[in-house]
């Protein structure tokens, strides 16, 4: 699994401010259009508990859904990822 994996729609303004605050950080992460397929959906549902995107998963099993860049940099820091 990698470190973080991205589940997102190109059409969500909160999505790509964390998609882009993630490049801008260089942070290697997995993509995860949920727009693609109901399966990519299903999943970021399943960890999320709800229908909210960016759902954002650390390799850890922790998951952030719909953060703010500042709770983004948190969680990435507290993982030495950046």
């Amino acid at each position: 699994m990698a470190e973080v994996t991205y589940f997102g729609a190109d059409w969500c303004v909160d999505c790509r401010r964390s998609k882009a605050f993630l490049n801008a950080n260089s942070v290697e992460f997995v993509e995860n259009n949920v727009e693609e397929s109901a399966e990519l959906a299903a999943k970021a549902e399943a960890i999320a508990g709800r229908k909210n995107i960016p759902v954002i998963q650390f390799k850890d099993g922790a998951f952030l859904v719909e953060p703010s860049d500042a709770d983004l940099k948190a969680a990435l820091t507290e993982r030495g990822l950046l």
